[in-house]
């Protein structure tokens, strides 16, 4: 008799709770080998293909597409190790390889064991006769507790009590919009951003006129606003802003991209300004711990920036950004957008970032106050390059001119050092050869 074996919503990492199925990739029925992607899922960081540690014939599938699981919800059984055939065929234990996410397969450094299976035709019509009752056993639920007047049974994910822990919520009073009751971040998140008890009474939904469209605030839009309202709760933002003339910088690229190599990126030189500035003014790379009530100067920059697609609005993150060339920052700029656009960022391509370049001036406007990229502590905006008239060596000329605005946590630095790094900013794109002071 077939093992069926049930597999889970995995914990995809960087505090995600919950995914929402967006296409399945095999049916019931189905012959799985051992990390074979089995359905497409979108996280509220990225879209991500799943695979199944298990190999053997799908039995059954868990929600359907657009459906929201949490983390730890059922998601396919796979009879595993069906049929008795004495020829064996190679095929993972029935404790699977333990790895679920794309890109981390089994690891085939260590020695194969080998169990005795049926071939898949075989395995399919020994799935489809195995009793009932095996996958029922499986798939069915665990027997409630006793009801208590002191909260919710279903198993509520360690993130979420650690998130109601830290913010003294009461899991208790809270109910579960999850399956079955289960309590899942949203709604913690949304006990925490409940008005007083007094003024829920008067809390009516909007009203909206006849033809009027509402769209779920969910997956990566939902991510999004509750990332800028944390951040706006959280961080006590100022901005300061300069104009400099960015001619003699857009001159050095077009002899930079003149010589034979690759071609180099006004992104990849502003980013290479932005790690140089950091060196000099470590406090905006950095980020507040409020547990421990203690500003966290971080050791490498890795610089999120600003990347719009079909799903909204994303934000990469380049690794070590300070050890790297124009030409190596230009490269992973473009690799990483290219991602973007194709819905193939992984969630770690998206988180970790210390410091965000946010270059607007791609929508043809000139500035901004954009919201701080929490837990991050400032943001450079880089508005259009324009000629404009400028005073230059005395004379009035017309001459490219950028608008620069920082954004930073007051309380990680006060306005000397944001206006310092600024300055320097202005200084290296209106000078570049200031710069080379840097390298």
């Amino acid at each position: 008799m077939p093992q069926v074996m049930e597999f889970k919503l995995p914990d995809l990492g960087e505090g995600l709770t919950e995914a929402e199925i967006v296409r399945w990739l095999v049916a019931v029925g189905d012959v799985v080998e051992v990390d074979q992607p089995v359905v497409e899922v979108e996280t509220a960081k990225a879209m991500v293909e799943v695979p199944c540690p298990y190999g053997g014939v799908v039995t059954a599938r868990f929600g359907e597409e657009g459906t929201e699981l949490p983390v730890g919800a059922p998601l396919i059984t796979v009879a595993v190790g069906a049929g008795s055939e004495p020829e064996p065929a190679a095929v993972a234990e029935s404790s699977g390889s333990g790895n679920v996410l794309v890109g981390y397969g089994t690891d085939h450094s260590r020695p194969a064991r080998r169990k005795r299976v049926a071939r898949p035709a075989a395995m399919a019509a020994a799935a489809v006769a195995a009793p009932v009752a095996a996958v029922a056993a499986v798939t069915a639920p665990a027997p409630a507790a006793p009801a208590q007047a002191s909260g919710p049974v279903p198993v509520i994910s360690p993130l979420v009590r650690k998130l109601a822990r830290d913010n003294g919520v009461d899991l208790r009073a809270l109910r579960g919009s999850g399956p079955e009751g289960l309590i899942l971040r949203a709604d913690v998140e949304a006990a925490l951003r409940a008005p007083a008890p007094a003024a829920q009474a008067a809390a009516t939904p909007v009203a909206a006129p006849e033809g009027a469209t509402r769209i779920p605030l969910k997956g990566l839009r939902g991510a999004v606003a509750e990332k800028l309202s944390r951040s706006r709760r959280e961080i006590p933002e100022a901005t300061c802003w300069v104009d400099a003339d960015a001619t003699e910088l857009m001159a050095a690229r077009a002899a930079m991209n003149a010589a034979a190599g690759p071609k180099i990126s006004v992104l990849a030189l502003l980013a290479r300004i932005c790690t140089a500035a950091l060196a000099r003014y470590p406090e905006l790379n950095s980020t507040v711990d409020l547990a421990a009530n203690e500003i966290v100067r971080l050791p490498s920059v890795h610089l999120g920036f600003a990347a719009q697609t079909e799903r909204g609005l994303v934000v990469p993150v380049v690794r070590d950004a300070q050890s790297r060339s124009p030409e190596s920052l230009s490269a992973e700029f473009g690799r990483l957008t290219e991602l973007a656009r194709t819905g193939k960022l992984a969630p770690a391509d998206l988180t970790g970032g210390t410091f965000t370049l946010n270059n607007y001036g791609v929508f043809g406007v000139d500035g901004s106050t954009p919201i701080i990229n929490h837990p991050e502590a400032a943001m450079l905006g880089v508005g259009r390059i324009v000629d404009k008239p400028w005073v230059h060596e005395g004379q009035l000329a017309v001459r490219k001119v950028v608008q620069l605005s920082l954004t930073f946590d007051h309380r990680v630095c006060d306005g000397g050092a944001a206006g310092g790094f600024l300055r320097y900013v202005a200084d290296c794109v209106e000078s570049p050869a200031v710069l080379l002071r840097s390298l």
